[in-house]
């Protein structure tokens, strides 16, 4: 009878164990930090809106992951947001950098140190990271160029508006001006820079109308800068100009398209949603789990640049997002 006693204790104390170690398991969350730029303009705006929307719908699925999302309004500060998210002891990180050089460093001690890392749109030099995702800059220039020689009918003069001088900048550009070099009747008249900046854009715009006598198209690459030079052409009282194109997909454009705004007729994605897959990546990464039913973990994802005309724009109208 003591035996049995003395039996029935050990299994006891083992069953408190294995209740205690599950309650322990229980508890722990993996830890997902999620830092992105301060929004700046309408796109970061809405990278931030997708962030904390996929935050909160994945949050709400998976009850063992917990997330910190934070804003940078400089690379600078944005190493520091990084650093701090490491001292939380963070699984995961999914970051688009402020400045890929200035970020490359803290990216890569993250990385070293087992930290799952998404990098998302803007690439670094030296890869670190597990899974990269962004839109694909080089079809944005190219899908835009296709639509816009076609609108114009192969001839006329278009002006360019440039974002950022960093590589995704070039890479639009690029894959734009080849397509235009295939259309021996149009002409780009201009192309500079206005930094993805409503403002900056209105200021080149209003310097294009003075400089040049007669426009057809003006492609500007991104919806926050086609505000801009809307309002240029606008305040200048010029009515030649047929066709403006900017790209990324905001919800202020695609509006316009599905009213059909005269010389607001597409644009292309590039949408800030990509923030909130590359968090579904992380979350799915640091469980060592595979999307869907694949059978490879993906380590590089391109989102493709689709064109949005009237036909499909209710597709991509998200009128409760920032951007």
């Amino acid at each position: 009878m003591k035996y049995k006693n003395k039996i029935m204790s050990i299994l006891a104390v083992f069953a408190l164990v294995f209740a205690f170690t599950g309650i322990a398991q229980a508890a722990e969350k993996y830890k997902v930090g999620v830092s992105v730029p301060s929004a700046d303009h309408g796109w970061t705006a809405g990278l931030l809106w997708w962030a904390k929307k996929a935050v909160a719908e994945i949050g709400k699925k998976d009850g063992d992951v917990e997330f910190f999302v934070v804003a940078a309004s400089s690379g600078t500060k944005q190493v520091g947001d990084v650093e701090d998210l490491m001292i939380k002891g963070i699984d995961a990180l999914v970051i688009l950098p402020h400045n890929p050089a200035t970020l490359q460093k803290v990216i890569e001690e993250a990385y070293a140190e087992g930290i799952y890392t998404v990098v998302v749109d803007r690439e670094l030099a030296t890869p670190a990271q597990d899974v990269f995702i962004a839109g694909d800059n080089a079809g944005l220039g190219r899908v835009g160029g296709e639509w816009l020689a076609k609108e114009m009918q192969g001839k006329g003069n278009v002006v360019v508006i440039e974002g950022m001088q960093i590589p995704i900048n070039k890479q639009r550009v690029d894959a734009f001006n080849t397509v235009m070099a295939g259309h021996d009747g149009i002409t780009i008249l201009d192309s500079q820079p206005a930094d993805w900046s409503t403002q900056k854009a209105l200021a080149v715009m209003e310097n294009f109308l003075q400089k040049h006598k007669h426009i057809d198209a003006v492609w500007c690459q991104d919806d926050d800068m086609l505000k801009g030079v809307l309002q240029a052409i606008k305040e200048s009282g010029r009515t030649e100009i047929k066709t403006v194109l900017g790209g990324a997909g905001s919800k202020d454009i695609i509006k316009m398209i599905l009213d059909d705004n005269p010389v607001v007729r597409s644009t292309v994605t590039y949408s800030p949603s990509m923030v909130a897959s590359g968090i579904a990546l992380a979350v799915a990464g640091v469980k060592d789990q595979t999307l869907g039913n694949m059978y490879h973990k993906p380590t590089r994802v391109i989102l493709g640049a689709e064109l949005v005309v009237k036909a499909n724009a209710k597709d991509f109208y998200f009128p409760d997002a920032a951007f």
